[in-house]
């Protein structure tokens, strides 16, 4: 069952018995799956119509708790039930599970039907929109990086997440004899999720120790965030199959550099870049020169989208290959935004803000609301900066912690308008329960600088 299925083809490899299980999923808002484990002939007799879920999946934290402030849903309000209405244009073959298929679901409201808004496929989808609506199509692709760790996560997890080991002990970048050893994880994630209809083209060492990058092809911006949300729950199943723990946390040890998830777009119309121009400086369009503009002003604005917790900030440090500055530069990895392709029909952006812990919806929801700012502002983008980023004077920076993001988040009419205020304080206090969780920790740090010094 090579690639994306119709109904009708589940129909058939139910009633052949090939089949047994449907994983109904949605994407909750920290970009995981959540939903339910069909019987197969339940799904095709009824439950492909719809099913029913608990609101407080798109009003939790990380642990599952279920913090107060949020407007759509509460306590007093009782908690009640959303609608996952399956896609059926994402029914796919989940191979490294035997007998199952998987389908995402769009979360509607249980009364009204209607998305709900700030469920992150709703909030991808209100961009594509507006894209479309101008006569463009985003096209994207994003990288996913993360690390393989020698034991489980239930070993680590015992064990305190003390003492982690990674699954090398050098820097593994571009590495074959380092790689070919970890390629009892790799190969079956490769070829599983190339089954699924994932169209990944390599992975390969990255730049740490332990540290992998997957690669899928660029795609339709929604293709792109279901691919990127699929693989990663793909990558810490197959791996835990494995015997060993993946981890997307973006900066696990202050010594090793982090994880990111860089978004590389353009918009298309026809069938073609129209980010192209052979006239323009670097093949770029006007059009192009307007997005990239707008994706640079309002670089902050959106930095709690690509940057929502507050370990992602660790990550935003000099001499790292993450970015600390919001400029772009041509082909440069030390620049928030690199021109990739430059003078061919291929010329893209890549914004190289992520972390390996975005939702992508969110991220590149966000991102096209910047640019198509840009575009609508008629903006003008600004010579390239070159040479050593991190060192440009005066150029503008990227958040130094959640909580100046936050604030700028919450101030943001551009992101307010293009997404709706509903959706923005939603978000806002997802960020906000982040902080108020951190402040109460008393941290491993604190205790050995001060035990007895202090």
């Amino acid at each position: 069952m090579p690639g994306l299925m119709t109904f009708d083809t589940l129909k058939a490899a139910v009633n052949d018995g090939s089949v047994d299980t449907v994983l109904a999923c949605l994407v909750d808002m920290q970009g995981r799956l959540m939903g339910k484990r069909f019987v197969a002939q339940h799904f095709v007799d009824s439950a492909w119509e719809e099913s029913h879920c608990c609101n407080y999946l798109l009003a939790t934290d990380l642990e599952m708790a279920t913090p107060d402030g949020y407007a759509s849903t509460s306590w007093q309000a009782g908690y009640g039930d959303y609608v996952m209405k399956p896609d059926l244009t994402t029914i796919r073959p989940a191979p490294w599970l035997d007998g199952t298929v998987m389908v995402l679901c769009d979360v509607l409201d249980h009364h009204t039907h209607a998305p709900v808004p700030h469920s992150p496929r709703a909030v991808l989808k209100r961009q594509i929109a507006r894209c479309e609506a101008m006569g463009l199509t985003p096209v994207m692709a994003t990288e996913l990086e993360f690390f393989l760790f020698e034991k489980s996560f239930s070993e680590i997890a015992r064990g305190g997440y003390r003492d982690l080991a990674p699954i090398s002990i050098y820097n593994e970048d571009y590495n074959i004899l380092q790689t070919s050893r970890e390629e009892h994880v790799m190969r079956p994630l490769r070829n599983h999720l190339y089954a699924a209809g994932i169209p990944v083209e390599n992975t390969k060492g990255e730049a740490e120790a332990g540290q992998e990058e997957l690669n899928i092809k660029y795609a339709a911006a929604l293709d792109t965030a279901d691919h990127h949300t699929i693989a990663k729950h793909a990558t810490k199943e197959i791996a835990d199959q494995q015997g060993h723990a993946a981890s997307f946390l973006p900066k696990w040890h202050a010594d090793r550099v982090g994880s990111s998830s860089h978004v590389h777009q353009s918009m298309w119309k026809g069938g073609e870049n129209v980010f192209y121009d052979p006239k323009g400086d670097h093949g770029m369009s006007d059009l192009m020169r307007q997005y990239m503009a707008g994706m640079i002003r309002y670089a902050p604005d959106m930095t709690v989208f690509m940057a929502p917790y507050i370990n992602s900030y660790k990550r935003f440090s000099k001499a790292t290959f993450a970015p600390t500055k919001t400029v772009w530069s041509v082909d440069n990895r030390t620049a928030g935004f690199r021109l990739c392709g430059a003078g061919s029909k291929a010329v893209r952006v890549e914004c190289r803000i992520p972390g390996s812990d975005m939702n992508p919806y969110l991220a590149m929801a966000a991102q096209l609301a910047a640019g198509l700012a840009g575009v609508q502002e008629k903006l003008t983008l600004q010579p390239p900066t070159t040479g050593d980023v991190y060192d440009a004077a005066g150029a503008g920076e990227i958040p130094r912690t959640l909580r100046d993001a936050l604030e700028t988040l919450r101030g943001s009419a551009m992101l307010r308008t293009a997404m709706g205020d509903d959706v923005i304080d939603h978000y806002c206090r997802a960020a906000e329960w982040e902080i108020e969780e951190f402040d109460k920790v008393v941290t491993d740090y604190e205790i050995a600088r001060g035990f007895e010094r202090a």
